[in-house]
């Protein structure tokens, strides 16, 4: 065994509440506008009904082969509301999906509609196309979600048998196969199961279905036709997943895989895991990823290109991908305790996740762009749904990524106004944050003890501030002195009576691409905390690529109660280049003059939610 060992433990989102101004609302749109709307979609397009198994040859809708994951995220999503928010209603509404499901598992355990229905023949026949394996890994998370929530077993039991069937047809032993997913999702689901259960045979079916990637020749060479060739890079196949050190192919099944490969490296203390996963982190953050958290280059593969290819107008940034980043930055979080992945997750957060659903939870993005000329926007569903339901998972259960618990004491990743019900120093305590992050960088945190205790507090001290400050009762604390990785680490006996006040200056920052990403050379984007800004055109009423920042325009802040849910904005003056004269002209001599313009830019996350227009992130600079 290698000296792996996780760090920290995260608090559940069941013991944290969360009661601010930016993201309580949209909490509150997931529980009662959401999760309904993406239900009536689920039945209107035939997803649930399909397990009723009542298809034949002829009818439509056909059954898809990665149907069932959608209604498992909705599943998982629903359970974490049930969770936080009792609701009967809700609960015998699962009840009711869950009862369909159990119905349709196969007498051997299997359990797939497309499958069973549709081309039974093709059980397991192609690993690297279907997604046999990512359904089952959703549904198990559903399971385990259903589980924790509601204390019932009707869907725990299931999956548990499936769970079991697949092991009894994948792995090392007499009568087993090889093979993995092309599509990663169940490495980690099993885990989440391994949890759940405590039978690890699960973990070390994760495990096995890691150790299949990057075999030569490929598991999923004897599945190609005749000819027939495939890039195994797309589905991360290209190396053994230790030797990784670059991201490639498929953005949401790289970031699922990643996270599995970290849950695994906990569980097991596996070293070549975790430096795997460092390695891929570095490549991931440092040349492959866009300002707002958002990952995937090309619509071509859904994922990466190459180094500093970080397009505006074409950038792919799928909502499932910026979603799987706060998961495999969470996760990393926990193993290492450093706060580089918070600030990533951070990032994540409050710009390419949140982007992708709109402000009256109806509407979604699957693809996140940095620039548009006003043809994109959010739609009520997808022929591929995977995103609605992973957006509404992530915010049902959004509490869960606040706080942690370790040796080194309580830890806070997130500033968000609400509070986290511990178990520290061997009594409960509550950890109550006051604050209008990210609008203000003023947090002011307060301690429930019944008694006396000594521990350590650590805060985050955000990767965008500089100038941090902090007192404890009004006495300075040395912030140099006292940080590690990123945190403010305060040990010390807490009475529960003090009074922290952490201070996060929160000036706009001008932001510059690295000199390689072409795409963004001349290029100024604006940020202000965690919150990346963009202009769009219902504020701005030019043409967006004529519009001009100089580098020393002064930038003001302003929050609007009314606009958008209530958000700061950035104003400045600005240019915006006036046409001339180019009647029957392409191309002159004479450049187009520059005319003073008020400039209004708006939080990135809240774009298209008003009359359509373009949209720009990156602005010219003189």
């Amino acid at each position: 065994m290698s000296a792996v060992t996780r760090r920290l433990s995260p608090v559940p989102f069941t013991a944290v509440s969360i009661t601010d101004s930016f993201w309580a609302p949209r909490l509150a749109t997931n529980r009662d506008v959401t999760l309904p709307a993406e239900y009536a979609q689920l039945q209107q397009t035939g997803r649930i009904d399909a397990f009723d198994l009542s298809w034949k040859p002829g009818m439509e809708p056909v059954p898809h082969y990665f149907w069932d994951s959608d209604v498992a995220k909705w599943i998982e999503a629903a359970s974490y509301s049930l969770a936080t928010h009792p609701d009967p209603e809700l609960d015998t509404l699962l009840d009711e999906v869950i009862a369909k499901i159990a119905g349709a598992q196969q007498p051997d355990g299997y359990l797939n509609v497309y499958f069973t229905v549709v081309a039974p023949e093709q059980r397991w026949a192609n690993l690297h196309v279907h997604h046999e394996l990512y359904c089952a890994g959703h549904l198990m998370e559903a399971a385990v979600a259903h589980h924790q929530a509601t204390g019932k077993r009707t869907l725990l039991d299931v999956m548990t048998r499936y769970a079991d069937y697949i092991d009894s047809v994948f792995g090392e032993g007499p009568g087993h196969r090889s093979g993995t997913c092309g599509h990663e999702e169940i490495e980690l689901a099993l885990v989440k199961l391994y949890h759940a259960t405590s039978e690890e045979r699960y973990l070390r079916l994760s495990e096995f279905f890691l150790n299949q990637r990057g075999q030569k020749p490929s598991v999923f060479a004897h599945e190609f036709a005749p000819g027939e060739s495939f890039d195994t890079s797309y589905c991360q196949d290209h190396l053994p997943v230790r030797e990784q050190s670059e991201v490639t192919g498929h953005a949401v099944r790289a970031m699922y895989l990643y996270s599995g490969m970290a849950d695994v490296a906990g569980e097991t203390g596996d070293e070549g895991l975790l430096r795997a996963c460092q390695r891929l982190w570095d490549h991931l953050t440092l040349k492959n990823m866009y300002l707002t958290g958002g990952i995937g280059s090309t619509r071509h593969n859904e994922g990466f290109t190459r180094d500093y290819d970080l397009p505006n107008d074409t950038a792919y940034c799928e909502t499932c991908a910026a979603i799987g980043l706060v998961f495999w930055a969470h996760r990393m979080l926990q193993l290492t305790a450093d706060s580089r992945y918070a600030d990533v997750m951070e990032r994540a957060l409050y710009n390419g996740t949140i982007s992708g659903v709109s402000l009256d939870g109806k509407r979604f993005f699957y693809e996140n762009p940095l620039e548009s000329a006003g043809h994109h926007h959010r739609q009520d569903w997808f022929g591929c749904a995977c995103c609605p339901p992973n957006i509404a998972r992530l915010l049902a259960s959004l509490g869960g990524y606040v706080y942690s618990l370790g040796d080194d004491g309580v830890f806070v990743h997130l500033y968000v106004q609400g509070e986290g019900r511990l178990r520290v120093a061997g009594q409960d305590a509550t950890l109550r944050q006051q604050t209008d992050y990210p609008w203000d960088g003023a947090v002011r945190l307060t301690l429930g003890l019944a008694e006396p205790a000594t521990f350590a507090l650590n805060l985050r001290l955000p990767d965008w501030c500089a100038g941090a400050t902090l007192t404890v009762d009004g006495e300075p604390v040395d912030i140099a002195a006292n940080s590690r990785q990123g945190y403010l680490h305060l040990d010390r006996t807490w009475t529960g009576d003090e009074v922290i006040e952490l201070t996060l200056p929160m000036p706009v920052q001008r932001v510059y691409a690295h000199p390689a990403v072409r795409a963004d050379a001349g290029l100024v984007a604006l940020q202000r905390g965690p919150v990346v800004y963009c202009l769009e055109a219902a504020d701005n009423p030019w043409p967006l690529h004529r519009v001009v920042l100089p580098r020393d325009a002064t930038c003001s802040v302003r929050y609007a109660p009314d606009l958008l849910g209530g958000v700061t904005v950035i104003e400045a003056e600005g240019l915006v280049e006036v046409p001339g004269d180019w009647e029957g002209k392409l191309y002159s001599a004479t450049p187009d003059t520059l005319q003073p313009a008020r400039l209004t830019a708006i939080p990135y996350c809240t774009w298209d939610n008003r009359e359509p227009g373009a949209m720009r992130v990156w602005l010219r600079e003189t």
